[in-house]
């Protein structure tokens, strides 16, 4: 069950890297960037995954305790980023509206 999680976080990060590239094939295509859309289609994977990864690897390989302990760490600051890409994400789209003029 463990290296299912492993092998979802690193799913994760390649479709992170994957929407990455497709967005930069399509800008140089000509096509106009989506910032809102580009934004959570690449970091929210990438920090998800990631988040897996680090929580699960340590101890599965039988790491001292004091590198489990820096890897929850680690996995602590990521959870953390990812609360506030989502709510800087939530809060831009709810701040480019239309105006109530």
């Amino acid at each position: 069950m463990d290296w299912s999680v492993v092998g979802t976080g690193c799913l994760l990060v390649l479709l992170s890297f994957g929407c990455r590239w497709w967005e930069q094939t399509k800008i140089r295509k000509g096509a106009r960037p989506r910032q809102g859309m580009r934004s959570f289609s690449i970091w929210m994977p990438l920090l998800m995954g990631l988040g897996m990864i680090v929580a699960k690897v340590p101890h599965m390989l039988g790491a001292p305790f004091a590198v489990v302990m820096a890897a929850d760490t680690l996995n602590l600051v990521l959870v953390v980023t990812t609360a506030l890409v989502l709510f800087v994400q939530v809060r831009h789209r709810a701040g480019s509206g239309p105006s109530a003029e």
